[in-house]
């Protein structure tokens, strides 16, 4: 899975990617209940992606198909990115890690539950350490927000609400590009049919972010390289 010019490193980032596909530390020793069902942890990853996804955990459907938002979420998401299903699926471009790498079971009104707290506390750090930087990161849902704006220095831009998060993005796609390794960071809510209605109440989502959004990924997918991928 990985496409890295350093054999080494290549084998490491195998090595761990199979190590976390075959963790059980949220049934066997979790941190509050156990998961309720064999785990299956769900994540694509490469040395060689310039574009992270960053979501929350998978659902129901991709519980039971292995692979990332095989859902209506992933349809919208595809279609904010502006990105077909090959390119979404082609791990050499596009690296997909979300925050809890097994579907968490639900509450009682039917909805996910959060990310399970095992996966941050074993995974992501080494995780993250081993991948190279990346040009592009879509931070989906405000976990995924506060990990990855702390891990790249950024703390100061997770506000007291998600709305309030995305409304920022300027400020943060700007933060990101004067980090010694340039990175176009997008804070986005997720792309649930749940959050129809925030889109329809914050409408310059769909009118100011996502066309941003859109340049800054064709750029990186065709290889622009530092500052060159936030003009």
């Amino acid at each position: 899975m990985s496409s890295t010019s350093d054999p080494a490193g290549a084998e490491a980032l195998d090595a761990l990617v199979a190590r976390i596909r075959a963790c059980r530390i949220c049934r066997d020793a979790p941190k509050g209940p156990p998961l309720p069902h064999e785990p299956r942890p769900v994540l694509r990853v490469s040395g060689g992606a310039s574009i992270l996804v960053a979501s929350q955990a998978p659902g129901t459907k991709v519980h039971l198909s292995g692979l990332p938002f095989t859902d209506a979420s992933g349809d919208r998401l595809r279609s904010w990115m502006g990105v077909d299903n090959q390119t979404f699926y082609d791990v050499s471009r596009i690296a997909i890690a979300p925050m809890g790498f097994c579907f968490p079971g639900q509450d009682a009104a039917g909805g996910d539950l959060p990310p399970r707290r095992e996966c941050v506390a074993t995974w992501h750090d080494g995780l993250f350490a081993a991948l190279p930087p990346f040009r592009l990161i879509l931070a989906v849902g405000r976990p995924a927000q506060a990990y990855h704006l702390a891990r790249l220095g950024l703390a100061a831009h997770l506000k007291a609400s998600l709305t309030e998060t995305v409304a920022g993005w300027r400020q943060v796609r700007a933060a990101g590009a004067a980090l010694a390794h340039p990175v176009a960071v997008y804070t986005l809510p997720h792309p649930s049919w749940r959050n129809t209605g925030w889109l329809k109440k914050n409408p310059f989502f769909e009118r100011e972010l996502l066309p941003q959004l859109q340049a800054d990924i064709a750029r990186a997918l065709a290889g622009g390289q530092g500052g060159d991928a936030f003009r």
